[in-house]
């Protein structure tokens, strides 16, 4: 079984230019006019102004409850099924229908674990969870323990990596279902989940990724990575708040929900009981837009296939943030900084934890602040995790999480908002 770290870059080659357009992509983004840096985009991104025209047309235009005759509610009905292609687009879904909104990737996280502990059988209770994880695609299958699951653990290395082969020997004909990240949203260390699903499937049992980190930063390919079922909330790629999840047809269908009679016992109705919010359901295919516009300035009059600029366009920010991750792991390193993770770049997002040696988080955090640079301190939702470095939860760590539109001169505004700090410690 192959350990290496998955990367996004396995499909076709697509001619790039030989620099990201980094002040055509900045200027899509209304809020980063402001002279404060933004670098705490794993607690969530900023929109463009292609998404913000989606939410107020939505709002001004046909802010009505779908299912009706009249054109206003048919409109609505037609953005649903527009978003719905567009992110099984994004997700390279076989069909639209794999793909259901709601809130968040938190309660689909909830929605999929009740369901599945509807139908264990005590010869195959057994859940696997990761400490690297946030918690709220840990405790929430902890939670069956109390309705006959059997729960454990995959544990990371020392070397705050999840490796397959740690895996293989917990699987057995008992495991039901393995629940992993595709990325740590604290250490941004990738995950190989082409691998773990391969695992996981030769052992009969199916995969769970929470990809909610893992959108903004590289290419997602449920068909070759073989998982059953992915959560995501938007909110973190470029979109409003709102959440998907995406499951194979097969698999949605099976899956027992809680739903009133009139609603289809089909997917993805049977998953949509209830209203949510339709405005940032257009908001998320307008992200997807943005996307595909991206990929398509990448690859000029290359091609007309959609999917081909989701890839050009997530494989040069994919080839951008690993220059960004270069730059914040050696501004770290030559300060004095106690990273928690990987440190190639090649296998990671730039999404770093750290901290510095007898200094507490939240007074790095709050000098950032004073200084118009946005990161974050703290437990991270991830206890588990935070018990593995040896930190306490009042207390945490540092975290600075950019994407595509940051900058090197942004890196740099840091840099000196550190060393300003250091030296007057």
């Amino acid at each position: 079984m192959t350990t290496d770290i998955y990367v996004t870059e396995t499909f076709e080659t697509i001619a790039q230019p030989a620099s990201f357009p980094i002040a055509e992509v900045r200027a899509q983004f209304p809020a980063l006019a402001e002279s404060f840096v933004f670098f705490d985009n794993a607690a969530g991104a900023q929109v463009p102004q292609i998404v913000l025209d989606a939410v107020m047309n939505h709002l001004l235009h046909c802010n009505v409850q779908r299912g009706g005759c009249y054109p206003k509610s048919v409109e609505v009905d037609r953005v649903i099924a527009t978003a719905r292609a567009k992110v099984a687009l994004l997700l390279n879904a076989s069909e639209p229908d794999e793909v259901a909104f709601g809130m968040n990737a938190t309660s689909f996280i909830r929605l999929v674990s009740l369901a599945i502990a509807q139908g264990l059988a005590p010869e195959r209770n057994q859940i696997i969870v990761t400490d690297l994880d946030h918690d709220a695609n840990v405790a929430t299958w902890l939670a069956l323990r109390g309705m006959g699951a059997d729960v454990i653990f995959w544990r990371m290395r020392d070397d705050r990596r999840l490796h397959v082969e740690d895996l293989v020997p917990l699987l057995s004909e008992r495991t039901r279902l393995v629940a992993c990240t595709a990325v740590s949203h604290a250490l941004g260390t990738l995950v190989d989940v082409p691998a773990v699903a391969a695992a996981a499937h030769a052992a009969g049992a199916e995969l769970f990724v929470d990809c909610v980190h893992y959108t903004p930063h590289a290419l997602i390919d449920v068909q070759a990575w073989g998982c059953d079922y992915l959560v995501c909330s938007g909110y973190k790629a470029f979109s409003p708040h709102m959440g998907f999840l995406w499951g194979r047809r097969e698999k949605l269908r099976s899956l027992p929900t809680f739903r009133e009679d009139f609603i289809p016992d089909e997917p993805p109705h049977k998953i949509e009981a209830g209203t949510f919010i339709f405005e940032n359901v257009a908001g998320m295919a307008a992200a997807v837009d943005y996307i595909e516009s991206l990929g398509a300035g990448l690859m000029g009059k290359g091609s007309n296939d959609p999917r081909a600029r989701i890839v050009a366009a997530m494989t040069a920010i994919r080839d951008r943030e690993q220059s960004l991750s270069r730059e914040m792991l050696r501004v770290l390193n030559e300060n004095g900084a106690i990273i928690y993770g990987e440190q190639a770049a090649e296998a990671r997002v730039p999404t770093l934890c750290f901290n510095l040696p007898g200094v507490h988080p939240a007074d790095v955090t709050n000098f950032m602040s004073d200084r118009g640079i946005g990161i974050r301190d703290g437990h991270m939702y991830a206890p588990r995790l935070m018990g593995r470095l040896g930190l306490a939860m009042d207390s945490g760590v540092v975290r600075a999480s950019l994407v595509h539109y940051n900058t090197l001169d942004e890196i740099g505004r840091f840099e000196e908002a550190l060393r300003a700090f250091q030296s007057a410690r």
